[in-house]
């Protein structure tokens, strides 16, 4: 067994390598048998997670304020000094292991995942991966200080998401044009970055003898389960079932407001034309209401929910310096999820605390798994206990304290909308990122990348009047931060949806039966198969535009139903 481990925050974050790498030494020189290699695996866990769990506490640290240098400059030092040497370490034990030919039990799937892991890696690749790191820092420095003045006051552009929910249309775009005209004053910035990452990964994908860097990413992802061809088709179930019913939500839209045309500062105002919603107005509102539904779907889940608040494991609130956007991430030594999200007031915000909880939820779950490979899992699973628990949570808005009936009718109406317009643009980003690295060359210029995100967006996104606005269309892929940050990371929000409106539809036949089939299928990890993990939620993993249009007619008939509450 190992000796001295850290056991709190300070001691992780002060940890030097020449303690990490007795540890790996030991492990490596170790002898292993049958007989003890599940303490071998144990000791290995314990390790990894320390340095896994320094990871996320630097990651919080230097996205909670882009301008703490400490946070940054301690980041910085990890990523270049401990981490890559530990996934150095890291992979000679994965080949020890693979080497002995041991079979522990429970590891069938975590031993193919280490396979393909081992077979990806290079040495020659790790200084190369911790300048994507840094890269992706700067890009979080040039997106959290996209500030505009409005009504007099310095706003982030997370916070001037509140006004395209006001009535008024003319200061809808006039806010709109100021945020637009704004992040693209970033334009060269960022394009001169994307060079800089195009030349990254086109050689990190070389030196680990991939034809490309999707084929890289691919295999990094462990997408046992299908290929890029099943992605594709994909692509064209989504435009064959669900691009004609996300135009039916536009035209509905453009009826109930009474306009011409969807102009983009009109796509996220009430589909009724009402005020907006206003939930709650503190953030100690808005977590009692959330833990009041969270009660709702389960009482052990507001449970964990409480424990996270008792506990300091949300950062809710949005502010200058502030990474955008949300996320959850895990404490692997406290076995711990930890929520970020930039709340400003919106029912938005409620919904993303909803998605963001399924993933912590995922965390407490499996916190009784003891080997951390077998909690490597891949996120087409890992955003259906997100997105389920935006559905599962649904009945449950008046709930909260925070809704009256109509505004809870009308948030699930535009929730469900959301979702029809939400797969399109899954086909966008991801069929973009598949024509980038097909095109590598090619797509390392940001012009040609705005060509081409133009033609996926007119043809995924009909109904969406951008006249006059062509250059700020094109421009938007620099702002997914996803296409940026984390390459390929997109599908799974399409698919995991499908995964969810399949436990949603469950849970109107059955509900406690579909929570409990929910549970059970967050709690194995990734020690069973993606499309095995599907069927535990009692869900189907596909890509067929006939799965989708079951799913699609429910929630069009659900949105029917809603609206004959108005």
């Amino acid at each position: 067994m190992l000796k001295q481990l850290p056991t709190s925050v300070e001691e992780l974050l002060t940890w030097k390598w020449e303690d990490i790498e007795s540890h790996y030494a030991e492990l490596e020189a170790r002898p292993l048998s049958k007989q003890n290699v599940n303490e071998w695996l144990k000791d290995w866990s314990d390790v990894s997670r320390r340095i896994l769990e320094t990871y996320n506490r630097w990651y919080v640290a230097a996205t909670a304020n882009t301008e703490d240098k400490d946070a940054e400059e301690g980041f910085k030092f990890f990523l270049e000094n401990v981490y890559p040497k530990t996934q150095s370490r890291e992979n000679n034990l994965k080949n020890k292991l693979l080497d002995s030919g041991l079979q522990p039990e429970g590891l069938a799937v975590t031993l193919r995942n280490m396979r393909a892991e081992s077979d990806l890696f290079r040495e020659s690749n790790l200084p190369l991966l911790t300048e994507e790191q840094k890269l992706n820092i700067e890009y979080d420095h040039i997106m959290s200080a996209q500030t505009v003045m409005w009504d007099g006051a310095e706003q982030t552009v997370a916070q001037m998401y509140i006004v395209q929910l006001e009535t008024d249309r003319a200061r809808r775009e006039r806010s709109f044009r100021l945020v637009v005209e704004r992040q693209y004053a970033d334009y060269d910035s960022i394009g001169e970055l994307w060079i800089k990452l195009m030349a990254l990964r086109k050689q990190i994908a070389v030196n680990a003898g991939k034809e490309n860097y999707r084929d890289y990413m691919w295999q990094q992802k462990l997408r046992f389960d299908y290929s890029p061809e099943d992605a594709k088709s994909f692509h064209r179930a989504l435009e064959d079932a669900v691009v004609p019913a996300a135009l039916r939500a536009r035209e509905r839209r453009r009826k109930r407001l009474g306009i011409e045309t969807v102009r983009p500062w009109d796509t996220e105002v009430d589909p009724l034309g009402a005020e907006p919603i206003r939930p709650f107005q503190t953030t100690d509102e808005l977590i009692r209401g959330t833990r009041l539904m969270f009660d709702k779907v389960h009482p052990d889940l507001g449970q964990y929910f409480q424990t996270m608040t008792d506990e300091g494991l949300l950062d809710l609130e949005s502010r200058k310096n502030k990474a955008p956007g949300g996320y959850c991430t895990s404490f692997d030594v406290a076995r711990r999820p930890f929520i970020f999200c930039n709340t400003v007031g919106t029912h938005e915000d409620v919904a993303t605390l909803l998605h963001e909880g399924g993933h912590a939820f995922h965390v407490f779950e499996t916190a009784g798994i003891e080997l951390l490979p077998n909690l490597n899992v891949t996120m087409e699973f890992g955003e259906v206990a997100s997105m389920s628990m935006e559905l599962l949570s649904a009945p449950f808005l008046t709930d909260s304290g925070m809704y009256t009936e109509a505004e809870a009718a009308r948030a699930r109406l535009a929730h469900l909308e959301s979702i029809l317009t939400l797969w399109p643009y899954v086909a966008v980003v991801d069929a973009f990122q598949h024509w980038i690295y097909e095109n590598h060359e090619h797509a390392s210029d940001p012009v040609h990348c705005d060509e081409k995100w133009s033609e996926l967006y007119d043809r995924f996104m009909p109904g969406i009047d951008w006249g006059g606005m062509e250059q700020y269309k094109a421009a938007r892929w620099q702002r997914q931060s996803h296409i940026i940050q984390s390459p390929f990371y997109y599908i799974e929000y399409g698919l995991a949806q499908l995964g969810a409106a399949q436990v949603w539809a469950n849970s109107l036949h059955d509900f406690a039966g579909a929570v409990r089939a929910y549970r059970k299928s967050l709690s194995l990890g990734s020690t069973a198969t993606l499309p095995e993990l599907f069927k535990a939620a009692n869900a189907a993993f596909a890509f067929d535009a006939g799965t989708l249009k079951q799913s699609v007619d429910l929630i069009e008939q659900t949105i029917e139903e809603l609206e004959s509450k108005f």
